[in-house]
């Protein structure tokens, strides 16, 4: 007190501010992105079979557990229901927990059921309005590594208004809510967050431990809530391995994290009842190889250039070889097989070797796994954000590349923290660690479109930071000799706000008009179809046809499937290319067996793949089918020269025909302007 008032510390005010702002964005999104959902489809005035086939393909497999879990009689009989599950793949008891990354809507469904809630909110609004919630977190994590890293509250502001803004290349919630990506990124912005605030110098030791605590937390939610974790972990490995090659970050730190990310896996593998394809990640491999690489090569960091280069190069060629040797021995020892379509996947991708896989050409013709639109670009220059994040990547990657030489050099680290005032470029550790992220994931999206997501959003930090952030300026005016520390601060405040009033009468109107546009969910034809499914087949009904609808099939109906999306299995795979001959050139003798083999007793043809058109040829999946069989290709244009013709027609136009020797082993039972339901007859 001073004369007996109390004073205020000044750093109080900005972060009640900066902190409210954070809050009020979060929230504000989570009503913008539920709004959207509910004008694009009515959602509250639709039926309830309307409401569940909006969710499309594998966000319905996921729905239905939490349905099937609300549904059960108690919660011990719900779990028993997911352990023991025979309904999801026919003929086969499999374990959604173990298999599927669905305890969120365990947890989700028992708090349901807990809560004093059910008379106020229908199921799918708490499940709903849950994940839009969770987008508040999202931009409040964003929002919070932004100010960090500047240190003004000004560019978590520009940041969540850039994320806004460029909603359509930032997130697709409002129209996949069920979406893994959509309950994981939010804990990995979170995750991000932490790991910024952790590579802060001049912590104390409980705000080390705290932070490490939240890293581990946020990490063990993200991998709890999805299955590519482990590759997204294993470039944030590889983001923190090359910081501390090139001395950028504090070793006992990077090691903690390495630490965190294979305990939180670990965790998450005990959880799914030992999944395999978590034990033989890639991840696991290569935090343990630059663990055991570390302590054979005990003097990495001492010597001058090129003895330090000569090191880290075998120490790099040391880490890739324990890595594949370890990766190698566990696949063997656990027979794994579950991610090899992965890596078919980028084997072809990356043009090393053309494929006949089914899977892999699957992948291949999915625009969601092609390189990302240029289009993209545009639309983030609208808003300025591309601009300012090539200007601000730029900068950092130069003063980067100058670090990295110097710390090479070999300038003693205690000399090296006294010489920190003189040098005009310097990096901190937590610029450094979200420079590096920004770079790998963007390269990942780049390579692969569905990947974006986790690009965007950290480009809206990034370039806020940049453009907020005291060092960039400050360097930028020592370069032409302008240099004020005052001069610095009104450049930084003034940039920020012009950039802020440019962006908000911008896309003002837009989001306006966004948010006044009504349209009403419409899908006459697959609702005729699961209304008819309901009421003309029995409960325990096997079903047949492509993975998308058949997810639909389990939402709506209840009934048992042959296959479905969720693709991290081998058997399944092999499983699906199977029934998927209903669209190849194959005898109707030789596809009743093969549907019978998986027990199905219905089988449902779609037009709009019989027929399908959206693809190019090549693409179509009737294409992938014939390339697979060895067969030639329909339509004008070339074929490979080792492809036949097939001895049989289309199986899915020429059972429309009726023709003896389809009749006897099928009957139409249901049609529409989109689908045939056929249904097989049992023979002695």
């Amino acid at each position: 007190t001073q004369n007996g008032k109390a004073i205020i510390p000044w750093n109080i005010l900005p972060i009640t501010i900066g902190g409210i702002v954070a809050i009020s964005l979060g929230l504000l999104t989570s009503v913008y992105v539920a709004t959207l959902h509910e004008n694009d489809l009515w959602f509250s005035n639709i039926k309830e079979v309307e409401r569940e086939i909006s969710f499309r393909t594998e966000c319905g497999l996921y729905y239905s557990y939490y349905k099937q879990m609300i549904q059960a009689a108690s919660i011990q009989q719900g779990l028993h229901g997911l352990v023991y599950d025979n309904k999801t793949e026919s003929v086969r008891t499999i374990n959604i927990l173990e298999r599927m990354n669905v305890y969120q809507e365990v947890f989700l469904s028992i708090l349901y059921r807990i809560l004093p809630i059910q008379q106020y909110l229908e199921p799918v609004y708490f499940y709903i309005y849950t994940l839009f919630g969770l987008q508040a977190v999202y931009v409040i994590a964003l929002y919070v590594t932004s100010w960090l890293l500047s240190g003004t509250w000004l560019s978590g502001l520009l940041a969540a208004c850039w994320y806004i803004t460029n909603r359509i290349d930032t997130t697709r919630v409002e129209f996949t809510i069920p979406l893994r990506e959509n309950w994981a990124l939010p804990f990995f912005a979170v995750q991000i967050a932490a790991i910024t605030y952790l590579l802060r110098t001049h912590l104390q030791p409980v705000q080390e431990r705290l932070t490490l605590i939240a890293v581990f937390i946020s990490t063990f939610l993200f991998s709890l809530t999805w299955q590519f974790n482990q590759f997204m972990m294993l470039i944030q490995a590889l983001a923190l391995f090359i910081l501390d090659c090139f001395d950028m970050l504090p070793t006992a730190k990077v090691t903690w994290l390495y630490i965190i990310q294979i305990s939180g896996l670990l965790l998450v593998c005990v959880l799914q009842f030992f999944n395999s394809m978590i034990l033989g990640s890639l991840l696991i491999s290569f935090n343990a190889s630059v663990l055991i690489a570390r302590t054979i090569q005990k003097n990495l960091k001492k010597g001058g250039l090129l003895n330090r280069l000569g090191k880290l190069i075998l120490h790099v060629l040391l880490v890739l070889c324990l890595t594949l040797l370890i990766n190698k021995f566990i696949k063997k020892i656990l027979n794994l097989e579950s991610d090899e379509h992965i890596f078919k996947f980028l084997k072809a991708k990356f043009g090393f070797g053309a494929t006949r896989d089914f899977d892999a050409n699957l992948y291949l013709c999915e625009e969601a796994f092609g390189l990302l639109p240029l289009n993209t670009f545009s639309r983030l220059s609208d808003t300025l954000l591309f601009y300012v994040y090539v200007f601000v990547l730029f900068l950092m990657t130069v003063a980067a590349v100058i670090v990295a030489f110097r710390n090479l050099s070999g300038s003693n680290q205690v000399q090296f923290m006294e010489k920190m005032e003189e040098y005009t470029v310097t990096l901190k550790p937590d610029a450094a660690y979200n420079l590096i992220h920004t770079v790998l994931f963007g390269c990942l999206a780049l390579s692969t479109m569905r990947m974006k997501y986790l690009w965007t959003s950290h480009m809206c930090v990034f370039a806020s930071f940049g453009l907020c952030s005291t060092e960039v300026w400050k360097l930028i005016l020592k370069c032409i000799h302008l240099y004020t520390s005052q001069r610095t601060h009104v450049i930084k405040y003034s940039v920020t706000i012009i950039t802020l009033l440019y962006i908000s009468y911008k896309c003002w109107p837009g989001i306006m008009d966004e948010l006044s546009e009504l349209r009403e969910f419409y899908d006459p034809d697959t609702v005729e179809l699961m209304y008819w499914i309901k009421s003309n087949t029995p409960n325990t009904a096997v079903f047949a046809g492509s993975m998308q609808l058949l997810a639909g099939v389990k939402l709506c109906t209840g009934r048992t499937l042959t296959n479905h999306p969720h693709y991290e299995d081998k058997n399944l795979r092999e499983r699906t290319k199977q029934i998927y001959q209903i669209y190849a050139k194959r005898s109707p003798e030789d596809v009743y067996r093969i549907l019978r083999s998986f027990g199905t007793e219905y089988v449902i043809l779609e037009d709009s793949i019989c027929y399908e058109r959206r693809h190019s040829r090549g693409c179509r999946l009737r294409d992938l089918l014939d390339i697979a069989n060895g067969h030639i290709m329909d339509g004008l244009g070339e074929n490979e020269p080792d492809l036949k013709p097939s001895l049989y027609p289309r199986f899915c136009e020429e059972i429309k025909k009726n023709l003896p020797s389809y009749t006897i082993h099928f009957t139409r039972v249901f049609q529409n302007k989109t689908f045939h339901v056929y249904k097989l007859t049992k023979h002695k």
